[in-house]
């Protein structure tokens, strides 16, 4: 069963590294826990997944956008990237990027798609996190594994106050315009 509006978001823990404005493209620091009933507890977040990123050769590829899926980099993150001021001016404290990949990617994802401190960029690298969530797919005939679903949720001291999971390909429901229309 998926998560709805009125549910207490599950408990589980997230991989990301903080944000580092001196840290270079080609540092590769360990990822930290990231707990989500201890870091949103009080708080107002936003959690959204982007399913289907893609291992990467960044330093053959960076700058481009060749290794990642075009509604990922070109239209999901930067659309919270742009959106960040107005949503934290709505009260949301934090913006959390999902994927079913490890930290260490999430993390390089971040510095190419210029996140910063605006989104936090994490990996549910076993998709546990999203497994509780009943937001998974099955992608193993593509070659990418068990993924989650493209969705946004918004919380509310840990209570889901809007769930929009992506139905067919694209950012509609799950987008940050959609998200901020809700707050």
């Amino acid at each position: 069963m998926s998560i709805k509006v009125g549910d207490t978001i599950p408990d589980g823990t997230l991989q990301y590294v903080p944000y580092d404005p001196n840290e270079s493209l080609e540092a590769c620091p360990r990822p930290l826990p990231y707990k989500i009933h201890e870091k949103l507890k009080g708080k107002k977040a936003i959690i959204f997944a982007i399913p289907e990123e893609k291992k990467i050769k960044l330093m053959q590829q960076y700058p481009k956008k060749g290794p990642f899926t075009p509604a990922c980099s070109e239209v999901h993150v930067p659309g919270y990237i742009q959106h960040a001021h107005s949503l934290h001016s709505k009260g949301v404290s934090e913006i959390i990027c999902l994927s079913v990949i490890d930290g260490f990617v999430m993390n390089a994802f971040g510095k190419v798609s210029g996140s910063k401190d605006k989104v936090i960029m994490a990996g549910d690298g076993s998709a546990a996190f999203s497994t509780a969530l009943g937001l998974t797919q099955d992608l193993t005939k593509g070659g990418m594994g068990i993924r989650s679903k493209r969705f946004a949720i918004l919380i509310d001291d840990l209570k889901v106050t809007y769930v929009g999971v992506e139905e067919a390909r694209g950012v509609t429901v799950s987008g940050a315009e959609a998200v901020l229309a809700k707050l």
